[in-house]
């Protein structure tokens, strides 16, 4: 596989062109952005952990029926994957307030929900990913309702996986952002990566953060975090 031009670079990864269309090559760095890039820095290791934690689980959820942009991994920090349009929504699953749901509903950080809940932003970078909801979606004809059905369906069954997952190497999964994308036939598949800068990981005995939230708030740590979720995980 002829890795060729940059296509696009993000706050954490580049993306490169291949000699297939229809493929190509993610590129994972250790850079880390926070408060929608006001806070700028390195997590030494990062985009190894990301990369092949994402990797692993992304094959996990595939086994499962989810399907997934993962094609294989070519290095510690690099893989191919299929080629798609991302669908511009972020797409939050919660089962434990935190973070800026806290923060917006007055919810203690650390109270178990109810029930999961599910959030849409849209994804733009100007607007600084403003949240909205499904009706919005489709008058801005961000997605269908199809899709929207679709990749609410995914989300959920991506939790519920991901919470089994990460439960029997003693991790609570908190919340967590997915990006889905669109293959040229339309078909809805998971993309973007899964990892501790997307996901809130909480160590099970003791509460401790294993995410990306470290270096968010500077209670420091974070590299040493990212390495062991990815030693329990994947030894």
């Amino acid at each position: 596989m002829e890795k060729r031009e940059q296509l696009y670079e993000g706050k954490a990864k580049k993306v490169f062109a291949t000699d297939d269309a229809g493929l190509v090559i993610v590129s994972y760095k250790d850079d880390a952005t926070a408060g929608d890039g006001a806070k700028k820095g390195t997590i030494r290791g990062k985009g190894v952990v990301n990369n092949r934690l994402s990797n692993a689980l992304m094959q996990k959820l595939e086994a499962q029926g989810v399907p997934t942009h993962f094609v294989r991994e070519l290095n510690d920090r690099e893989t191919l994957v299929k080629k798609v349009e991302i669908v511009p929504l972020e797409v939050i699953v919660r089962n434990v307030a935190a973070g800026s749901f806290s923060k917006r509903l007055g919810v203690a950080e650390g109270t178990p929900l109810n029930c999961t809940t599910l959030e849409f932003s849209y994804k733009n970078d100007d607007l600084h990913d403003p949240l909205i909801n499904h009706y919005h979606a489709l008058a801005m004809g961000l997605a269908t309702q199809a899709e929207i059905d679709t990749i609410a369906a995914y989300a959920f069954k991506v939790n519920d996986l991901l919470r089994e997952v990460m439960m029997e190497v003693g991790i609570r999964l908190i919340d967590f952002k997915l990006e889905f994308g669109r293959l040229p036939d339309g078909q809805i598949v998971l993309a973007d990566e899964i990892s501790p800068d997307t996901c809130r990981f909480w160590d099970a005995k003791t509460g401790a953060h294993l995410d990306k939230d470290l270096f968010r708030r500077d209670l420091g740590g974070e590299e040493d975090a990212y390495q062991e979720v990815m030693r329990r995980l994947l030894g």
